[in-house]
């Protein structure tokens, strides 16, 4: 079950994220945009109460001037009402010095009770005002009359004056109800009254908009380079006047008024977000290398290790065999050759034991290798059961074990050895769920009596071997004098072997099977002989068993086959052309898949009939590979070759076999025959053995008669043909055609030569 992610390392594997400095620097941004946003729009509620403080004193500045000017209007007023007889000359003159004062009018008016303007100063440019009737309307009218009846100027608004352009008109009565005695009006040009009220500056930075009224409104300075979204509203606070004064900055004002803050806020948090995006991506890196140097460190270290522990399975391979566990040859001579050296200075002696499974090979062949190498890791396992301080057990390949007892004092002590190795074969060994029994047979080598060093006591301990696999299996042999000189013999022939085919060394001698109804030779066994070129004529045991060892029974059987049907060939239209000639086959020819075909070529290639060739196998081959066995003897018993079994009786019988496999012929061994007239089991054997087989309908024929007694007893009860020396020895073909021909066969006088 996986841990959960802690707080600190989930921030650690957020932090080595390539996105990390990307979200640091859209953080730093964001605050960035945020903070010259709050800046720039605290900086336009700024620009925006100084536009309104403009505004302010515009307006302020507005009422104190028209205040100004209608107090002066209501001086003159004054002075004229309190003046009984004020002359137009004195009208003038006054009229002139505040025109010169004020420098704010377009002219000043008298204007008498009708609402009539009489006096007019200056006369230049007002020619036609004078007799103008400033009443012109209703609405004028009645704020004329109400100036009269209260005393307060009145301000006629701006309107479209008759000296041409816009302006307004100030009238201050002169005396109040009945008394009045007119109006004193200052006429004023907006253009005039812009450039005297207000100062160049606002009207270089601000467009002003006059508004009175709902509709009517007058505008200062429109050619301005206006600021969108700014403006400030102002009232002017006169009386009988509603203006309100509205200012526009121009981009240039706006601009003067901008602080510089917000952009270096936002250029100073860019860069500081920058920075540390930067800084963050350069500590990432830096993490990453040392992570990456340490991920090399502990891949060093592990590969490290890993060096070691190969090093350590090396050297435990080298001593080692990796199938069953036990040391191996090199480390079992190493160790041979230090204890040789230890028992030359105790004065003690070694024993080498080389042991050898028996029928492994048929085993693993037959059930195959994976079978084969179960069991050899079950026998390590007993084997290495006697392993201790004196002795060692090592596998030295294939089938064969060696055993290396040291500090021997006497023979005893190697023979209890070799009985606790017995012991070990005792009880069968279980593999893929079934129980086989299987023995040993062993070579005994004892240091110093047969050999002084390693080498050689392995040398000779395997020439024990041999010999005790020659006296049987599951016994044991130590090693004496004579035996390296047969074993140089048995190795020299070997090499000869090599040459035997070549040099066409191989001779096939013929011995009849007599015909016990008739007394007659229908068939005779093939027996090879080899003529060495220097130790004569060599019976089979010689070099059969050198053959199979090799791998040369093969080619030694195809030349056997080839050399019997070139026989039959030769006795085509002579005497003997019915003659039906029998082969030994090996275990090893049978396993061979191109058998059939080699034997159905050389039948073809001699023109013989399959019937006139007879296959002889031991009892023990038929039972080994039993459905691979079946296969080939059932495509030979096709061909119309006759099938014989071999020595039946001293094998592994099983009697089901003589049902499922196509059997002709059983050969009764000679060692039943050999005692059959004195010996009853052997007797009683030998005639169920021919009751048994002619009941089967299979012929019987017996090996090994060498006394009338014995062809007596075979012919009494029935048996079909007799073989042995009593008849014949194997013989040449020539000597064979010479003694049929005689007839010496055919009468039971044994035919020696």
């Amino acid at each position: 079950m996986e841990k959960p992610e802690t707080s600190l390392r989930m921030f650690a594997r957020i932090a080595m994220s390539p996105a990390f400095p990307v979200v640091i620097f859209v953080v730093f941004l964001a605050l960035a945009v945020m903070l010259r946003s709050g800046l720039v729009r605290q900086n336009t509620l700024q620009i925006e109460q100084n536009l309104e403080n403009e505004a302010r004193a515009l307006a302020g500045t507005l009422e104190r001037e028209f205040t100004v000017h209608a107090e002066a209007i209501g001086r003159m007023a004054s002075r004229m009402a309190m003046s009984e007889n004020f002359s137009e000359r004195q009208w003038r003159a006054d009229a002139r010095h505040y025109l010169d004062d004020f420098g704010v009018y377009q002219a000043l008016e008298w204007i008498d009770r009708d609402f009539v303007i009489r006096w007019l100063e200056p006369l230049a440019g007002n020619q036609d005002v004078t007799g103008f009737n400033v009443a012109f309307n209703q609405e004028r009218r009645h704020a004329l009359e109400r100036s009269i009846r209260t005393g307060n100027y009145d301000l006629s608004g701006i309107i479209e004056l008759r000296q041409g352009g816009k302006g307004m008109v100030l009238y201050h009565p002169i005396g109040v109800g009945e008394d009045n005695n007119g109006f004193i009006a200052g006429v004023f040009r907006m253009e005039t009254l812009a450039e005297q009220l207000l100062t160049s500056r606002t009207l270089e930075r601000f467009q002003i908009v006059i508004q009175y009224g709902r509709n009517s409104a007058y505008q200062l300075n429109s050619s301005a380079n206006i600021a969108p979204g700014l403006s400030d509203t102002f009232p002017v606070d006169l009386p009988n006047l509603d203006w309100r004064l509205t200012l526009r900055p121009d981009q240039d004002w706006v601009a003067a008024q901008r602080s510089g803050w917000p952009n270096a806020t936002f250029v100073s948090l860019l860069l500081m977000g920058l920075l540390t995006s930067l800084t963050t991506l350069l500590v990432q890196l830096i993490l990453r290398r040392n992570q990456a140097l340490l991920k090399t460190r502990r891949e060093l270290e592990q590969e490290i290790d890993q060096r070691k522990a190969i090093q350590t399975d090396l050297e435990r391979l080298e001593s080692t065999d990796t199938l069953t566990g036990l040391a191996n040859r090199r480390f079992f001579m190493e160790d041979l050759t230090h204890t040789i050296n230890i028992a030359d200075r105790q004065m003690r002696q070694v024993a080498l034991v080389m042991m050898d499974l028996d029928r492994f090979q048929m085993l693993n062949d037959s059930l195959g290798h994976q079978f084969g190498d179960e069991l050899l890791i079950k026998v390590s396992e007993r084997l290495n059961e006697l392993s201790n301080e004196r002795i060692l057990v090592a596998y030295s390949g294939g089938d064969e074990f060696m055993v290396c007892q040291q500090q021997v004092d006497d023979l005893d002590d190697v023979i209890h050895l070799l009985g606790q190795i017995k012991q070990c074969f005792h009880a069968p060994f279980e593999v893929h769920g079934e129980k086989h029994s299987i023995t040993a047979t062993m070579g005994v080598a004892v240091y110093p009596q047969s050999g002084l060093d390693a080498d050689t006591l392995l040398r000779n301990a395997d020439i024990a071997l041999y010999r005790a696999k020659d006296h049987g299996r599951n016994t044991y042999q130590f090693y004496t004098e004579g035996m390296q000189e047969k074993e140089v013999m048995r190795l020299e022939l070997d090499k000869d072997l090599d040459h035997a085919l070549e040099n066409d060394e191989f001779v096939l001698y013929y011995q009849p099977q007599l015909d016990l109804s008739n007394g007659e030779i229908h068939s005779v066994e093939a027996l090879i002989r080899w003529q060495h070129p220097r130790r004569g004529l060599l019976a089979p045991g010689a070099f059969i068993p050198l053959a199979e060892e090799s791998g040369r029974i093969n080619d030694i059987g195809r030349w056997v086959v080839r050399a019997a049907c070139r026989q039959l060939a030769r006795w085509k239209g002579t005497p003997y052309r019915n003659l039906r000639v029998a082969v030994n086959l090996s275990g090893l020819e049978l396993d061979d898949d191109s058998l059939v075909d080699s034997i159905r070529y050389a039948l073809h290639e001699n023109g013989v009939a399959p019937s006139s060739l007879e296959v002889e196998l031991t009892e023990e081959i038929f039972i080994q590979n039993i459905e691979h066995n079946l296969n080939q003897l059932s495509r030979l018993r096709k061909l119309g070759i006759h099938l014989a079994i071999d020595d039946f009786g001293v094998g592994y019988s099983s009697l089901a076999y003589l049902r499922d496999f196509p059997v002709d012929l059983l050969k009764i061994d000679r060692s039943f025959i050999t005692h059959v007239t004195h010996r009853h089991d052997d007797a009683v054997i030998t005639r169920a053995v021919i009751n048994l087989a002619h009941n089967l309908g299979i012929q019987v024929v017996a090996e090994g008669v060498e006394t009338e007694g014995q062809l007596n007893f075979l012919r009494h009860h029935s048996c079909n043909m007799a073989q042995g020396f009593l008849i014949s020895r194997p013989i040449p073909p020539q000597d064979l055609e010479k003694a049929l021909e005689k007839g010496l066969l055919t009468t039971g006088v044994p035919a020696n030569s």
